[in-house]
């Protein structure tokens, strides 16, 4: 069975930083695309950063560019997110997501269409 186990998440103050962890089992990412989105209440899930299969490419929502990096280390089978400058628009539940693809948009939306996904990780940003 394929696990992703995200961590990292938690409360911090706006301008704060927090970086995400999401580690892969049953699976290696590099052999993957793989992607950050992220839910906010009453609102849809929206995708958040994605680097395609050869993690040569990488791609922000307007929303978190030049804030947020994505990441990934082989070694660790492990993949990141490092969120800095935190605000109240940031607060969500924060999935990782891989597919043998990945990274597919429609102009600046992130698709959903990735096999994998982790159970996801709140990330809470206070005034």
């Amino acid at each position: 069975e394929v696990q992703l186990v995200e961590s990292g998440g938690g409360l911090v103050q706006a301008g704060g930083s927090l970086r995400l962890s999401c580690a892969a089992k049953g699976i290696s990412f590099d052999d993957y695309g793989i992607a950050w989105f992220r839910q906010a209440p009453g609102k849809q899930r929206e995708g958040v950063s994605c680097i395609t299969r050869n993690h040569g490419s990488t791609y922000y929502a307007d929303s978190v560019k030049g804030r947020f990096t994505i990441s990934s280390d082989n070694a660790k089978n492990t993949m990141y997110l490092q969120m800095n400058k935190l605000n109240s628009e940031d607060t969500a539940v924060y999935y990782c997501a891989a597919d043998p693809e990945g990274c597919r948009r429609i102009g600046d939306t992130m698709l959903l269409l990735y096999d994998y996904w982790g159970r996801g990780t709140q990330v809470t940003v206070s005034s």
